[in-house]
């Protein structure tokens, strides 16, 4: 009887040393792939021109938050964004910022901020003419039909629509600058 017990113990003891190596290989199978995988996902040391590039708009950052302007020649100069009526070089309209209630509920404010890429020279009375029309439409949209992404989305295409339709193909882009509801 006692021999039958230390054949059943004598593999106990294989096995369990069995387990240890095998846990000791996938753990250093598991090290060395995630030393791998962070070798090729981390990012790359940037070059002397690089972070240097970085250092000047760390810079030029902290400047503007001091209220202060950059140094290199553009003393008197503000930083404004997009210019109100844009150069025939860029084609650029931005429009004025159009607030109005929502049709439903009332008590709901929208302001929309968009911008007009013109193919050519930017018509000034046609960007005017658009900007009363997306005013108009925005008095009969609903919270309920712009909640969620997908309402947004439907709002876009439509202004969109709307924008290609009055300009007749000279618009190629509406820009999205600012979007709020309150």
């Amino acid at each position: 009887m006692e021999e039958a017990d230390l054949a059943i113990a004598g593999p106990k003891k294989s096995s369990s040393v069995v387990l240890i190596v095998a846990l000791a290989v996938l753990t250093l199978v598991a090290g060395g792939g995630g030393w791998l995988i962070g070798g090729v996902l981390a990012p790359k040391p940037l070059s002397t021109e690089e972070a240097k590039i970085v250092e000047e708009a760390k810079a030029a950052v902290a400047l503007k938050k001091a209220g202060q302007q950059k140094p290199e020649g553009e003393a008197g100069k503000k930083d404004e964004g997009l210019p109100k009526i844009a150069t025939e070089a860029n084609g650029v309209v931005q429009l004025d910022a159009i607030t109005t209630n929502l049709a439903y509920p009332t008590e709901n404010w929208i302001r929309l901020e968009v911008a007009l890429l013109f193919k050519g020279a930017p018509d000034v009375a046609m960007a005017e003419q658009i900007h009363q029309d997306i005013a108009a439409y925005l008095k009969t949209v609903s919270l309920q039909q712009i909640q969620g992404p997908r309402g947004f989305q439907y709002l876009k295409d439509d202004i969109e629509e709307r924008v290609d339709l009055r300009s007749e193909g000279r618009v190629t882009n509406v820009i999205f600058r600012t979007f709020v509801i309150q």
